[in-house]
C-alpha cells in the first residue's frame, strides 16, 4: 500500500520475503482510536532493528478496522488490516498498545474477541501501558502478576481484582505474559523480548543503535508523583501531616507527632494508619524522599547536605532509602532529573 498524504502507512515488513530460509517470528501490534503512538512505534522499531540483525521478525499492525487510525496525539496511522481481515492463527507475539482510547476500545467485543483468539494461540502476549486493560478484557490475564503505568495502578486494581498488580517494575514477565509501564517503557519491554529470543548480544547492539538502556536503572517510582498514601480525614491527623510537610527534616518521632495531634503515641499510631493506610514512620520517610528528590533536581547542594537537611542524617542513609524506594542512587537521580536552569 502506498503511503498516503497526511498520515503514516504501516504495511508488513519484508521479513517474510526470504523464502523460509530463516524461522520467522510474526509480531502483531494491536492499536485503536486514541492509542499512544510511542506504545506502537517504539517497540515496532526495536523489532525492525532486530530483524535487520537476524532476519527473524515480521511485523504487522492491526486495529478494529482497516484504514486511518487516529492516535491520542492526533497522528493518524494507516492500518492495512482490520482484525476481521487478519488471521489470528500463527502469531508468535501479540503486542497491545495503550493510550486514552483503551477505555472505549476494551468494550469493543469484536476487538476483544479477536485478541482472545489471537492471544490464546500466540507463544506470548504483551501489553504496553494501559494496553493491559485490553488483555484483561480479553480474558488473557486471569491470576497473573502484571504492571502498567503508575497513574493507572488504582484503576486496574479496582476493576480487575483477579490480577496481582505491581506498578513498581518498568516491565514484568509472568510466564508467557509480559506487561510494561507507559510510553518509552514499551521499548524496554521489546528489548527484553528480543533478548529472550536471540540473546543479549543482539539486544545490546540494538540498544546501542537506538541509544537506549539495555537494562534501565531504577523502577517506576522514580518517575511517579507521590500517590503512596491516602488523605487524612480528621483534624488531629491533618495537623500531623501538615507538620511533617512543613519541615520534613525536623524531629518526627512518634512522640513528637503525637504532640501535634494531641493524642497518645499509641492512639496516634492506630488512627494515622487507619486514615492514611501506612504507619507514621513510613509516611515521614516518604515525605523526606520527595523533598530530597526535589532538592536533587532543583539545587546544586551536595548529597550530604541534602541528607542532613531532610532528616536522613548521612548520605549513606539517604542512598539506602533511595535504593529501597526508587531503585536508584541519589546521584543518578540528580543526573537524570536535575533542572538545567542553573546552567543557562
Amino acid at each position: 500500500m502506498a503511503q498516503s498524504v497526511g498520515y503514516l502507512s504501516l504495511t508488513p515488513s519484508d521479513a517474510g520475503s526470504q523464502g523460509g530460509e530463516v524461522d520467522q517470528r510474526r509480531i502483531v501490534f494491536v492499536i485503536f482510536e486514541g492509542f499512544q503512538p510511542l506504545d506502537l512505534f517504539g517497540p515496532y522499531e526495536v523489532f525492525e532493528h532486530a530483524h535487520q540483525h537476524t532476519g527473524r521478525y515480521s511485523c504487522q499492525v492491526t486495529a478494529p478496522r482497516p484504514g486511518p487510525v487516529r492516535s491520542g496525539s492526533g497522528l493518524p496511522v494507516d492500518v492495512p488490516y482490520g482484525v476481521a481481515e487478519l488471521d489470528p492463527a500463527g502469531i508468535d507475539t501479540l503486542v497491545v498498545a495503550g493510550g486514552g482510547g483503551v477505555d472505549q476500545a476494551r468494550h469493543d467485543r469484536a476487538l476483544t474477541g479477536w485478541i482472545t483468539d489471537a492471544g490464546a494461540g500466540a507463544r506470548r502476549v504483551a501489553s504496553v501501558c494501559s494496553g493491559v486493560f485490553l488483555l484483561a478484557a480479553a480474558g488473557l490475564l486471569q491470576g497473573r502478576r502484571v504492571t502498567t503505568h503508575w497513574a493507572r495502578e488504582q484503576q486496574l486494581i479496582r476493576e480487575h481484582p483477579e490480577l496481582v498488580v505491581d506498578c513498581d517494575p518498568i516491565f514484568f514477565r509472568d510466564g508467557r505474559v509480559w506487561t510494561s509501564a507507559g510510553v518509552t517503557a514499551g521499548m524496554d519491554l521489546a528489548l527484553a523480548l528480543v533478548e529472550d529470543d536471540v540473546g543479549r548480544e543482539v539486544a545490546h547492539a540494538i540498544a546501542q543503535e537506538m541509544v537506549l538502556f539495555l537494562r534501565r536503572p531504577g523502577n517506576q517510582s522514580q518517575f511517579s508523583v507521590p500517590l503512596w498514601s491516602g488523605q487524612p480525614s480528621t483534624d488531629p491527623i491533618r495537623a500531623v501531616v501538615s507538620a511533617i510537610h512543613a519541615d520534613p527534616g525536623a524531629r518526627h518521632g512518634i512522640a513528637d507527632l503525637a504532640s501535634h495531634a494531641g493524642l497518645s503515641p499509641r492512639h496516634l499510631q492506630r488512627r494515622f494508619t487507619a486514615e492514611l493506610g501506612i504507619p507514621p514512620a513510613t509516611y515521614v520517610e516518604g515525605v523526606r524522599i520527595e523533598a530530597a528528590k526535589r532538592a536533587l533536581a532543583e539545587s546544586g547542594h551536595p548529597v550530604e547536605t541534602i541528607a542532613r537537611r531532610y532528616g536522613f542524617g548521612t548520605a549513606e542513609t539517604l542512598r539506602r532509602a533511595f535504593h529501597r524506594h526508587l531503585g536508584i542512587a541519589p546521584s543518578d537521580y540528580r543526573d537524570r532529573f536535575r533542572s538545567t536552569r542553573e546552567y543557562l
